[in-house]
């Protein structure tokens, strides 16, 4: 089930909704919120809930029992809950991919297990509590319905923000919806929807009329157009998914971190990635990056630690090399930065173009499945011998006109311009025509999403 479907919007949210807001006491809205969490993941495929369930009820225990102990007991438990779920991961996402790396020369081929969704999130979610408790950070939970509710939460469980648990224990255990939380968090989920309905899909339409490597006669001017749409594409996409979590989050009481933060007004690669999924960056930054060191053991530790998160990153969002590749990509920009960081700096007139343009062609990598692909798109965007402009690109160009240069604009800070002015009005003014241009936004939104016969989120494959 995905939160731009009919389903979701007519019939199981108003249901969700109706029975949080009827129970009374916390403990049977938590209940509530659980059950209906459970059933969302279980819809597509019920027993990938039985690997969601096993992960929660490892970390479970291993946490109960590392929590009172010293020295290496608590390593074992803590070892024990990470390869479980790790063990997980590897097998349902990388397994195929090492073996058919590895064995392929022999004449071996495995078919890659289907992938249950959202267990990139859940995994890296459920991991974050297992860690903190064994760094004394949090204290175990020993209500296993509340750290399921943890895990299982069904505003962020498919494709994020990555949560961690100490972010919300104590709104778990203690929290209240007021008005404007209602309010605000109904106006958040119907921009984010309209992210999706309204702009990512367009560009999804666009992408696909428009020539791609290796089939599609690529033109230089065509290159970039389609790199620039599926970027505008992307952002939107998930950037939408993130606004309507933290918006239904908002609704149940969770006050969930942005994840996302104008990220193609950066002015550098190092800022770019401080504004795109940011609870993925923090993640690896807390729980990978410092532990292995970070930049505490001079400049050759640094280079190795920064250039292993990368490869890392890379891979969890899939077992490819395009991603592989596209990890390292960052990996060596972010690397070359630590060379020049603090001896100059380019006006922003120049940085933000030219960290724009290397995060295009980054999307490149990431959209292609294979690195011929990608590396043919790439050489168009670059081969000033390939001719300026092919007639199904200019065709495209005509159709759609002025709509992804205002796409473009949409992605850029001009919400804080508008802010700022709200806040120079009465907020018994700046709310009511909010929640009305909300309501309009969700209104057409359900309109356009009619008819469709698939409009999933591009993060739910990872």
């Amino acid at each position: 089930m995905v939160f731009s479907s009919l389903t979701f919007l007519l019939y199981f949210l108003p249901a969700v909704l109706l029975c949080y807001f009827l129970a009374k006491p916390l403990r049977l809205k938590n209940a509530v919120l659980l059950v209906f969490s459970l059933i969302f993941y279980a819809w597509g495929r019920p027993v990938w809930l039985l690997g969601l369930l096993f992960s929660t009820l490892v970390n479970y225990i291993c946490a109960i029992k590392l929590a009172p102990l010293k020295g290496r007991g608590r390593k074992i438990w803590l070892s024990t809950g990470l390869t479980v779920s790790l063990g997980l991961l590897f097998v349902f996402k990388y397994l195929a991919f090492f073996a058919n790396t590895f064995l392929g020369l022999a004449g071996v081929e495995m078919s890659p297990l289907e992938l249950p969704i959202g267990i990139s999130f859940y995994t890296f979610q459920v991991l974050t509590y297992t860690i903190d408790v064994y760094r004394g950070r949090q204290t175990p939970q020993r209500n296993f319905a509340r750290l399921l509710l943890y895990v299982s939460c069904f505003p962020q469980l498919i494709a994020g923000p990555i949560v961690q648990y100490s972010d919300v224990a104590a709104e778990i255990d203690s929290r209240v919806t007021r008005p404007r939380d209602f309010s605000d968090g109904f106006i958040r989920f119907c921009v984010g929807l309209g992210k999706k309905a309204l702009v990512a899909n367009l560009c999804a339409e666009i992408i696909d009329k428009l020539p791609q490597a290796p089939e599609g006669a690529l033109s230089l001017g065509g290159a970039w157009y389609f790199a620039l749409i599926y970027a505008l594409q992307i952002y939107f996409d998930f950037s939408g998914y993130s606004d309507m979590a933290i918006g239904m989050g908002r609704i149940f009481g969770f006050h969930y971190k942005e994840n996302f933060i104008y990220p193609y007004w950066a002015s550098s690669v190092r800022d770019f990635w401080r504004r795109w999924h940011i609870s993925l960056g923090s993640f690896f930054r807390e729980y990978v990056y410092i532990p292995l060191g970070g930049n505490r053991r001079g400049l050759k530790r640094t280079v190795l630690n920064t250039l292993i998160v990368w490869g890392l990153t890379g891979m969890w969002h899939g077992a490819n090399l395009t991603f592989i590749a596209w990890g390292l990509y960052y990996g060596v920009i972010l690397t070359v930065g630590l060379f020049f960081r603090g001896k100059f700096r380019l006006p922003s007139l120049i940085s933000k173009p030219l960290t724009f343009l290397a995060v295009l062609a980054g999307w490149v990598m990431f959209y292609y499945p294979s690195l011929p692909q990608a590396i043919t798109h790439l050489s168009a965007m670059l081969n000033v011998n390939v001719p300026l402009i092919d007639s199904v690109s200019l065709t495209v160009i005509k159709q759609y006109s002025f709509l992804p240069g205002a796409f473009l604009l949409m992605s850029l800070p001009l919400g804080q311009l508008l802010k700022k002015a709200e806040e120079k009005l009465p907020e018994e003014l700046t709310q009511p025509v909010k929640s009305l241009g909300a309501a309009a936004i969700l209104a057409l939104s359900v309109v356009f999403i009619v008819g469709l016969s698939s409009n999933p989120f591009i993060y739910f494959q990872f």
